[in-house]
Parts: C-alpha cells; structure tokens; sequence
C-alpha cells in the first residue's frame, strides 16, 4: 500500500489511522488483540493512542497505551508499526498540564507502558494556556534528544499558540510539530477549514483528523432518536439528528450506493480527498468495521461526488 510521509519527518504511514480510544473500553485486551493483528495484516502501520485513555473508565487511563504495549511484546513487531501518543489531557487526578514537569515524567511512563524504547510520534494533547510555550518545546526538545521521542506533533492547540510555538522553534532552534490532529469530518468543517488549515498549508503540517466519523455518525447507524440506544456512545450524536445531519446522511447514501459502498467507507473518501489529510483517525471493534474502514484509500470520488457531499455538508 502507498505510504504517505508525515510532514518534514523521514516516518511513513498508510492512509488509516487507528485510534486506540477503545482499548481497555469497549473492547477487552483479547478483541484489542484481533483488532491490532487485523489491522496490521490489512497493510496499514499507524496507531494512535494517549496517555489517559481511558481515564473516563478508571479515572486516570493508561489502558490503551498498556494493551498495545502488551501487543508490541507478543507479536515482536515494534519495527512494523508508527506509534503516536499523546500528553496533556485531564484525569481525575490532574488538569490539563503541558508543563516540563509533566511531559518528562509522562513519557516515561507512556514508554513503560508501551514498552518500546522511543515514541514515533508525541502529541500535544491538549494545551493548558498557562505553561510558556518555550517550556513545552524544551522539554520535548530534552525528550527527543534523549532518543525517547521521534518528532512531535499538536491536537488542541489554539491557532495563536500554534502560531507562537513555530515562531518560537524557528528563533531558538526547538522541536517544530510536525502533525495536526484537529476535530474535522463531514459535519464538523468550519472550526478546521477557517481556523487550522491555513496552518497547515503555511508550516507543511500533516493533518489526521479525529472523530472522522463523528462518534459513529457518519455510518448511518444513527437517523433517529430511538437509535441513540445502539451503542454507549450514541449520546454523543444526538446533536447531529438536525435537518444538515439528516441532508449529510442522505448525500452519503447517494454516494455509497453510486460506488456500491458504504457511509462510513464515503465519509472517509472524502476526508482523504481534502487538502494535507494523512489519515483519518477511526477505531474499530469488529473485522466488519475494519473491512469498511480498509475500503476508503482505494475509493475515488469524483467531482460530482464532492460537489454533492460538499453542498450538503456546508
């Protein structure tokens, strides 16, 4: 499979990312497993994951990042596989925390549970807006030179404190982030096309969007209030079930059954269609979900097809 490369970084990733949020969630070590194997043996090599996923289950996290290290172990495949993890977020126990402090002692810990040596990619989580961004970028500056960390890359940066840590890495020769992960699918557009993508564009970022399906949206599965109930994370769509919602839905089953496909499957087409997307992240519980997910590279839209998702989706 055609491999992309991630910004100015020498690290190469096929076209789906896939998202670890569900390890140690809804899915035991054992299906986590399967899911892993699947996805490796599908052709693709990209892994996301955090620190503190899944802190809304046990109140601090460090599941996910312990289920794929317990994989790495079993399978001896490290060399295969780009790993991204992510510092920053809140648990239970502490608030957002980008500080020197913080990130110095997390990576360690994220490697201990991930037992590997280094981290392909390390993510700016989530920013605290107080620690000196100088303070950030050292301290994976320390991190990356002691070989624990490969390139760093921002999630939920404001565009001013995007803007400042370039700056900054230009005039004291720091880490420069490599990666975007911004909210960004069919109905979620404007925050990251009026905001981020400019960005992208201006400093060569690579952008892998979360939530590409919108919590499960973007499947179909969810056109009325009655379907909130199919999974635990129906509640999360509910604001979706509007008239441009429903519009999105029916544009994507145009499009599905024009290429004999599915929502999900379109919906991630054309997030790949759009300018500097890497991979979309999406997560998976089931080799039905994983067969979906493998079938958006190799799914072409045509103009027509973007017009029409586009208009609907605006």
């Amino acid at each position: 499979m055609e491999k992309i490369k991630i910004g100015l970084s020498d690290l190469e990733v096929a076209p789906i990312n896939l998202g670890g949020n569900v390890f140690g969630w809804t899915l035991d070590e054992k299906q986590s497993f399967t899911v892993l194997d699947e996805f490796l043996e599908g052709g693709f090599n990209f892994i996301d994951t955090a620190d503190t996923y899944a802190w809304w289950v046990n109140g601090t996290g460090g599941q996910s990042e312990t289920i794929i290290g317990n994989w790495l172990k079993s399978r001896g495949n490290r060399d295969r596989v780009v790993i991204a993890t992510k510092v920053g977020s809140e648990t239970k126990e502490h608030s957002f925390d980008i500080s020197r402090t913080h990130i110095l002692r997390s990576v360690d810990e994220s490697l201990q549970r991930l037992q590997t040596d280094y981290i392909d990619l390390y993510y700016t989580h989530y920013d605290d807006h107080k620690t000196p961004v100088e303070e950030t970028l050292s301290a994976y500056d320390e991190v990356i030179k002691a070989g624990k960390v490969r390139y760093i890359a921002a999630s939920n940066v404001s565009p001013a404190r995007l803007e400042e840590s370039f700056d900054l890495a230009e005039k004291k020769g720091l880490p420069r982030y490599v990666a975007l992960q911004p909210h960004y699918n069919l109905v979620e557009r404007a925050g990251y096309e009026t905001d981020y993508a400019p960005l992208a564009e201006k400093y060569g970022l690579t952008v892998f969007p979360y939530w590409a399906l919108a919590a499960g949206f973007l499947t179909g599965k969810y056109r009325s209030e009655a379907d909130l109930g199919k999974s635990v994370r129906g509640g999360g769509v509910k604001k979706y079930l509007n008239p441009k919602g429903l519009a999105v839905l029916d544009a994507l089953d145009n499009v599905a059954a024009k290429h004999q496909s599915t929502p999900a499957t379109v919906s991630l087409a054309w997030l790949l269609a759009q300018p500097h997307i890497g991979a979309p992240i999406v997560s998976a519980t089931s080799r039905q979900q994983l067969e979906t997910i493998f079938a958006a590279p190799s799914l072409k839209l045509d103009s027509e097809d973007l017009e029409q998702l586009d208009k609907a989706s605006k």
